[in-house]
């Protein structure tokens, strides 16, 4: 389990070169903790995630043990998995071909999800949930009880 828990986060502008500014809140606990050192990967619900690299080393080494049929998700994931670093900026470059995989170009939704981040092109992240909404919440969750 990871001692990482980020949640939320704003709607950010990619620069010229496809930088992001990483969010004060993150960035300082990710300075803290693992000297700004994250990979980011490709994610089958078409946003990129982006982790912090113990985070990310936990994960590929879960993948690597999955047997022969989960090749091909073993290959969407390490094959995308680019290490990137938090510049003294405070920015993330991401990589050109992973930009263009998940369409992001200008708006760009940085988001904490738990122990890593998502990075959603903004109108593409904002027709999903219209879509996820739609279609109701599933039982698990209109019965989710909150103490």
């Amino acid at each position: 389990m990871s001692a990482f828990a980020f949640r939320g986060g704003p709607v950010l502008t990619l620069d010229a070169k496809g930088r992001i500014t990483v969010p004060a809140r993150h960035r300082d606990v990710l300075m803290a903790t693992v000297s700004g050192q994250m990979v980011v990967s490709k994610n089958p619900d078409g946003c990129l995630s982006l982790y912090p690299l113990p985070v990310w080393e936990q994960f590929e080494a879960e993948l690597l043990k999955l047997p022969l049929e989960a090749e091909g998700w073993r290959r969407l994931y390490v094959g995308s998995a680019t290490d990137v670093e938090i510049d003294s900026a405070s920015r993330v470059l991401v990589p050109p071909e992973l930009r263009v995989w998940a369409g992001l170009e200008r708006e760009v939704k940085f988001m904490g999800v738990g122990s890593n981040f998502e990075l959603w092109d903004s109108a593409r992240y904002e027709a999903r949930e219209t879509a996820l909404i739609a279609a109701g919440r599933p039982e698990v969750l209109r019965n989710l009880v909150i103490r």
